[in-house]
């Protein structure tokens, strides 16, 4: 069935589908659905991601605007946040995952946020066209589906 399942992104799928019973149409079929709705997952996940990045890079142009030593409100979470002052305006730390942080300057923070939100909007173009191909997959093995169980009901 795997290999089945891989061939079915190949030029020739219609063939291979037409052959295929109704129990592996119906596998097929689901098999697709799961994938496509997992890469939609991702799709949302990766939206959010870069939505988060431009607010940061966004936040780190109007921090580079503010002198040193001025008061402002630092977020915590997302409702809580707290009085701060700005002790170092030329310098941010950079999350850059699992707990680790990176001193930068100032611009190279916006670079590193522009460069993460790019290489995001390449994964997210990429990750369209896979879940636009399994669910055309999809599509067509419901297609096929239906066609199998009309020919297998019995015509009063």
């Amino acid at each position: 069935m795997a290999s089945k399942g891989g061939g079915v992104g190949t030029v020739g799928r219609i063939p291979e589908m037409e052959k295929m019973s109704v129990e592996q149409l119906k596998a097929l079929k689901e098999q697709a659905d799961l994938e496509v709705n997992l890469l939609q997952d991702s799709l949302n996940n990766i939206q959010s991601a870069t939505a988060r990045l431009e607010i940061a890079s966004n936040a780190l142009h109007d921090l580079a605007l503010r002198p040193q030593g001025k008061k402002l409100l630092v977020p915590l979470t997302a409702s809580l946040y707290v009085p701060g002052t700005l002790d170092d305006a030329k310098n941010v730390l950079v999350d850059v995952g699992t707990g680790y942080f990176i001193e930068k300057t100032m611009a190279e923070g916006k670079d590193y946020c522009e460069r993460k939100v790019n290489l995001l909007k390449s994964n997210y173009d990429q990750l369209v066209e896979v879940a636009t191909k399994k669910k055309s997959i999809a599509d067509e093995a419901g297609v096929f589906l239906q066609a199998k169980l009309k020919q297998l009901a019995p015509t009063p």
